[in-house]
């Protein structure tokens, strides 16, 4: 295991990408931070487009305050306005992809790391950022947004992926937090002998069934046995990781995730959380605003949640302080914008006033560093980062540590194994071939 400090260093080294809580369809929407009735802009004026991927709908807390950076900018720069496009999260994704083909960028957009930049930066689309790299910045985090010395993004969040669960729940069936992979499977039957969904899973987004793969391969085989497949320094055949993905269909065969998990996306899932419909929902922390300054949620249920690190495995390499997570998504600027210092200048200001405002009131965990001294801060927000402290591992999400192709077959397969459609065994060769194509 790493010491804290070579940890982070080191595992921050070349992270890839990070997947952010997707946004289902109907939250789509396209917004201006301008009034519509006054479409005019004054030739003088210069207009900065940002697109990024927090909806009202599905994200509150993040939607309001990056309302408020806008408002404030353009307040400190008089002649620059912001025009904002807001998409959920799957939809940012498919836009961005499509308008980057035909190199209409935003000036300024959200990005995910390593390999999600590298048809952006080897098509220069995306402006060199090295100037806008303070010491402000958590030491490492950038490096997932860097090609050859060049910072192309910054980042603005910092993850680890908890269980959150339910505490009335768990107090109505005298449950107790379990610690061990036995334990988890006892609460899980408890819950389903009395007609309670033990988990909500929007598995229609496989990155979600993922991060419970994830979870059982590093509790199984250690804190390197994925990345080791993935880097073809390992195998997907190792025995761990078919083990893992044994273990995942016994938790369907009894019953744990909610019925027709594998046709509902993230959203619709954490509202049976939200709800309390279900006892369980394992997801990063870009949710804890949810569990602790969201408004829309009742105080009652906010007070309610809980979380647990994920359980170990009785004679398993893992470590209970090993996380599934990584940073959050980035700002970038259009190599093309026709406003470029303009949108350097938001991105600095933006990436500033999101470390001192989602603290406070997003209880999000910023890439910057925050003094927290004097802030009443959520207990859940304090004890996740004293957790992110004591970390010992953190494995970025297998699907982002992929190519395009390979993280393809990694979440179909995801399903197919959630789904019972294949075998174990098919579901780590069917991983080798495709990272095999590869060499």
């Amino acid at each position: 295991m790493l010491g804290k400090k070579s940890f982070f260093l080191i595992m921050l080294l070349g992270l890839m990408v990070v997947f952010a809580a997707c946004g289902r369809e109907d939250e789509n929407t396209n917004q201006t931070s301008n009034d519509v009735e006054n479409e005019s802009v004054s030739q003088d004026e210069k207009v900065i487009n940002f697109m990024h991927l927090w909806p009202e709908g599905s994200s509150r807390q993040h939607h309001m305050i990056v309302q408020e950076i806008v408002d404030e900018f353009e307040n400190d720069h008089p002649g620059v306005t912001v025009e904002m496009e807001i998409l959920g999260n799957e939809q940012y994704k498919e836009k961005l992809s499509v308008i980057g083909a035909s190199n209409e960028l935003p000036d300024v957009g959200m990005t995910w790391g390593g390999g999600f930049l590298d048809p952006y930066v080897s098509g220069n689309m995306f402006a060199n950022l090295n100037d806008l790299v303070t010491d402000d910045f958590i030491p490492g985090t950038t490096d997932a947004y860097t090609v050859d010395d060049v910072v192309y993004s910054l980042p603005l969040e910092l993850n680890i992926t908890p269980v959150y669960y339910n505490k009335a729940i768990f107090d109505q069936y005298q449950l107790e937090v379990p610690e061990t992979w036995d334990d988890f499977k006892a609460v899980v039957q408890t819950l389903v002998d009395h007609g309670v969904t033990p988990i909500t899973l929007g598995n229609r987004d496989a990155w979600t069934g993922s991060m419970w793969y994830m979870y059982l391969a590093d509790r199984i085989g250690g804190p390197s046995v994925l990345t080791d497949a993935i880097n073809r320094d390992g195998s997907f055949e190792d025995p761990a990781l078919i083990q893992a993905a044994t273990e995942i269909q016994e938790l369907v065969e009894m019953g744990a995730f909610i019925n027709g998990f594998n046709g509902i996306g993230n959203d619709e899932a954490k509202g049976y959380f939200i709800n309390e419909q279900a006892a369980m929902y394992l997801m990063a922390t870009w949710d804890l605003p949810e569990w602790t300054t969201n408004e829309d949620n009742p105080q009652e249920f906010r007070d309610s949640v809980g979380y647990f690190k994920f359980p170990t495995v009785e004679g398993g390499a893992g470590d209970i302080d090993s996380y599934v997570g990584g940073p959050g998504v980035g700002l970038f600027v259009a190599e093309d914008s026709d406003v470029k210092e303009e949108a350097k200048a938001f991105v600095s200001y933006f990436v500033e006033r999101w470390g001192e405002m989602s603290v406070i009131n997003a209880g999000v965990i910023p890439a910057t560093v925050v003094d927290t001294d004097g802030i009443d801060l959520p207990q859940m927000y304090i004890d996740i980062l004293n957790d992110l402290n004591e970390a010992t591992n953190l494995t970025l999400y297998a699907d982002v540590q992929m190519s395009a192709s390979a993280a393809d077959v990694h979440l179909n397969q995801i399903q197919a194994i959630f789904g019972g459609e294949v075998t174990p065994e098919d579901f780590a060769a069917r991983h080798e071939e495709a990272l095999e194509s590869e060499e």
